[in-house]
This record gives C-alpha cells, structure tokens and sequence, in this order.
C-alpha cells in the first residue's frame, strides 16, 4: 500500500523538521506543497529551509520557480502528482508537507471541473478590473456566490487580493450563470495512495510566540534587504504576500519600520489562525502536540499502515 504522509499546520509549529525526521525514519522523500516556497528570489521571508535541512532529506519543489513565471495551483498539481507517482515506483512512502491548504487539497482531492466560458466576459471583467480596482471584483464575487466570497474570507483572505484569481471566479458565475462553488467537489479524482493526514498544533499563546520570533530571527537574518531587492516587482502576484508587502509599505514611505515588522507579526498570527481553520475542517487529521516526540509519531504511521 502506498502511503502519503501529510504533514499540515499552522507557520512556524515544525512542520519542516517533522517531515525530515518523518523521511529519514521511512528512507523517502519530501514534496512540499508550501506555496510561498516555491520561488527562488524570496528565501528569507518564507522560511525556506535550510541548506543542512535540504542536505538532510530530498526535497522537491523548493524554490523551483521565479516570481516571473506564472504559476498556478492546477499547473502545481499536475508535476506533484507526477513526482509523487515516480517516487511511489521505488518507494511505500513519500512526505507531502506544506501549510498551503488548497495545494494540499489539490494533491489529496484534485481540481474540478468547470464550463467554458466566452472570451468575451473575461475582456469585460478585465476591462472593469483596470477601471475600478480589485474592489468591484469582491464586490461582484460577494453578489454573485456570497458563500464562497465569505469561505475566502475566513480562510484564504489573500486570494481575495488576487486579480487573476478574482477574474476567474468572476467569469465562471458570470458565464455559467451558478455560484462558481457549484462546481466544486463535484469529480472524485482518482489517486495512486492512501493519505495518512498528520496535525501539528499547540496552545495558541505558544504559537504565537513561536511565531513572533521567528519574524525577529527573519529580519536578522536579512528580511529587509531581501524584500528591498525584489521591491521592484512588488506588484507580482508571488509578492502579495506577508513577510513582503508590509515592507513595501515601509519602502513606499507610508509606515515606520518598526510598525511595518509588528504588522508582518500580527499578519502572520491571523495568516497561522485561518490555517488551522482550513485544516481543522478535515475530520481524517491526526492532530499531535508540536512536542510530541516523533517516536510516537512514527509508531502511528506505522499503525495506520497496518
């Protein structure tokens, strides 16, 4: 039987040092699915791991991409599963890890199917886009399928702020004439394992905690020259993100930089609180304390594949 060890959870609770420990144990390989590390110019600002991390088990789809190359969750999971299928040929086992929840999905479940649409009403809706901003694409989304507009909001608000994303959720109301949740989870996509979903969780004062120094160890360690270096480019979709356009606010003049590293800490503590309520809704989560030693963990992978 083969196996899909998924490692999910909020930033900052271990996720990374779980699946190399988790790899080394099952002698297999890590695909992460984080889709904040994907790209090569922004290291620092998506925790990367580390080149002993690296060097300590296979990964796959660590900065693998530029932000100048489009690149989309479909696209994401069409190499994935081709990865995860060659791996599977010589091993029981491989690590998926990552804190994305749709590209998590997008691997478990798969995508949907949805109607073409005319040409036209996307000329339309891009044309109103450049006129009035990515507010009238909310605003249209909130109308047109209020249930999804308010499932974005609670648990991946920064696809909200995403004008390709937007467009497309759009068109589809707009061409179809049905909420564009309507064509979600209508396929059952047929997959070559069995997932065995492990949690990561801790008391949210810790969390926090953890979260607020590693934005510290971050700018340490050379956040600011980073997002200086890729500031050009602000306006690329790979960059609208936490961790980078609180300092372009700074960059642009509009806060101090001290406010600018409080605003990156307490984004990412709402960014950590809407993961664990994408990733909670999943009743098939083994869920452990970020303490609890990995033999026990292994033990009930082990279990599971009994």
């Amino acid at each position: 039987m083969k196996q899909l060890i998924t490692i999910i959870g909020p930033t900052a609770i271990g996720k990374t040092a779980l699946s190399i420990h988790i790899a080394n144990h099952f002698n297999c390989e890590i695909v992460s699915c984080d889709s904040r590390q994907f790209f090569k110019e922004t290291t620092i600002g998506t925790a990367v791991p580390s080149t002993a991390e690296l060097a300590a088990a296979p990964h796959h789809f660590i900065q693998n991409r530029s932000i100048f190359e489009p690149y989309t969750v479909g696209d994401f999971e069409k190499e994935a599963i081709a990865t995860i299928d060659r791996l599977f040929l010589t091993n029981d086992y491989v690590v998926l890890v990552g804190g994305s929840g749709l590209y998590v999905n997008a691997v478990l479940k798969g995508f949907d199917e949805f109607p073409e649409i005319d040409p036209a009403i996307r000329e339309n809706i891009t044309a109103s886009y450049e006129k009035l901003g990515i507010i009238y694409l909310q605003e249209q989304l909130q109308k047109l399928d209020p249930d999804y507009f308010k499932t974005l909001l609670t648990e991946n608000a920064q696809t909200l702020q995403n004008p390709q994303r937007m467009m497309r959720f759009v068109e589809v109301c707009l061409g179809a004439g049905k909420p564009y949740s309507s064509f979600l989870n209508q396929k059952q996509n047929t997959r070559n394992f069995t997932p065995i979903l492990i949690g990561l969780e801790a008391n949210r004062s810790i969390l926090y905690n953890r979260i607020n120094e590693r934005v510290n160890i971050m700018m340490n360690e050379g956040l600011l020259q980073e997002a200086k270096t890729v500031y050009p480019n602000k306006e690329l979709n790979a960059l609208q993100t936490v961790g980078y356009r609180e300092l372009f606010n700074y960059f642009d003049g509009e806060t101090a930089l001290e406010f600018a590293i409080e605003e990156i800490k307490k984004n990412t503590r709402r960014f950590a609180k809407r993961q664990l309520t994408w990733f909670k809704r999943d009743q098939n989560t083994k869920w452990f304390d970020f303490e609890t030693p990995y033999q026990t963990i292994f033990d009930y992978i082990k279990l599971k594949n009994a």
